[in-house]
């Protein structure tokens, strides 16, 4: 029996602890020749995410899904990693 509820001690402490290191990644092409830098809201937390001007890169935001992307165009929201364009400051995801 104290074995048992030693397993499921074990399991409820690493589920918590990945659960605040949990980051989520958005691959994107900025197609624009102009850097973006919006808030993000993760988990209840904000961060300040850039978006470099004509390439192809990724960023990771800390934090757990959903995570909503504050753009000049409106908000964009995500469940998880996601590949998105980004044409004219319009976010799309692919």
């Amino acid at each position: 029996m104290n074995k048992l509820i030693s397993t499921a001690t074990l399991a409820s402490i690493l589920f918590a602890a990945s659960s605040a290191y949990a980051s989520m990644t958005l691959r994107y092409y900025n197609e624009d020749s102009k850097d973006y830098t919006w808030k993000a809201t993760c988990s209840g937390s904000e961060y300040s995410v850039t978006f470099d001007h004509s390439k192809t890169s990724s960023v990771s935001i800390q934090g757990s899904t959903p995570c909503i992307l504050h753009t000049g165009n409106g908000d964009v929201t995500f469940r998880g990693d996601a590949k998105i364009h980004i044409k004219d400051g319009k976010v799309s995801v692919e």
